[in-house]
């Protein structure tokens, strides 16, 4: 006798609410958890944080056509979170290039600017001297004809270096200033060009601003040209001379004699201070210091 469909209905009704129970419980974290995640995973911050495998992954579900080319994107475009650390650093600041080394001053010795005493206020007298002498030289240049002597014969000077090059125009304008001007001894007076050749007569530190006005004029760079007061330990006395930059040595012109020498053949001096167009600066070795009191007076 054939059963009932109704009756079998029945009989299996335990076994598909038991299927039925046994999915819900299975399903149902897996999906509270994609859905607890949904807005975040979509939102910029998720995007922004989310992992290059997740891409990756993506990739490799897409069409197989399509996969060379989405994996060659997600080679060149790394993960965010992996490019913090670049962002980062770009908001720091930068830290400044290394600065070169500063060209040594004469003698191989560092400096301090000085911006006051005897040295400071002299040597800005004779800035202005020069200023001024500097005015008469360039009307001489536009007429010579009423040009003063002292003038036409500094110009002269400046001509005959100005033919010359390296050593040899260093050579030519030590020996045509140290020619130019008798010595005298006169420590009250620093001078300009201008004056001590109208003069005829100078000291040390006057042939040195003759000879650093005309070799600036001559085409010398003006950071080439130093004057720098030493103390002669020999003589027991300051002394003038002018340092000149040649090919990286420092070449010294002194109006005691013709021949050139490097700063380094000078041993029985102590530098004391530095004059250009920067100012006035004192060496900072203790020796210099110890006697930059009594320098001004003595020169």
């Amino acid at each position: 006798m054939r059963r009932s469909p109704r009756f079998g209905d029945v009989k299996m009704l335990p076994r598909v609410a038991a299927v039925c129970f046994a999915a819900f419980v299975i399903v149902w974290p897996v999906r509270s958890g994609l859905d607890s995640g949904t807005l975040d995973e979509f939102s910029p911050a998720a995007a922004a944080l989310a992992p290059a495998d997740n891409r990756v992954a993506d990739a490799a579900r897409a069409e197989p056509e399509a996969k060379s080319e989405t994996n060659s994107a997600a080679q060149i475009q790394p993960a965010t979170h992996d490019d913090a650390p670049a962002r980062t650093a770009a908001l720091e600041p930068v830290q400044p290039a290394v600065a070169p080394p500063t060209v040594a001053e004469p003698f191989g010795l560092s400096t301090t600017p000085v911006a006051y005493g005897g040295v400071f206020d002299k040597w800005s007298g004779a800035e202005a001297e020069i200023r001024a002498g500097n005015e008469v030289l360039a009307r001489c240049r536009d007429d010579i004809a009423h040009c003063p002597a002292a003038a036409q014969n500094f110009l002269d000077i400046v001509a005959e270096g100005r033919a010359q090059t390296g050593r040899a125009r260093l050579g030519v304008i030590n020996r045509a200033v140290n020619m130019a001007i008798q010595p005298a001894r006169d420590p009250a007076h620093w001078r300009a060009p201008l004056d001590t050749l109208s003069l005829g007569r100078g000291d040390c530190k006057d042939y040195a601003i003759a000879k650093y006005v005309a070799l600036t004029a001559a085409g010398v760079a003006a950071q080439d040209v130093k004057i720098v007061i030493v103390r002669n330990l020999a003589a027991g006395e300051d002394h003038a001379v002018v340092a000149v930059r040649d090919d990286g040595n420092w070449i010294v012109l002194d109006n005691r004699w013709l021949t050139l020498v490097e700063d380094i053949d000078m041993p029985k001096v102590i530098p004391l201070f530095v004059l250009d167009e920067q100012g006035v600066r004192v060496f900072t070795p203790a020796l210099a210091a110890t006697h930059r009191a009594s320098a001004p007076a003595s020169l």
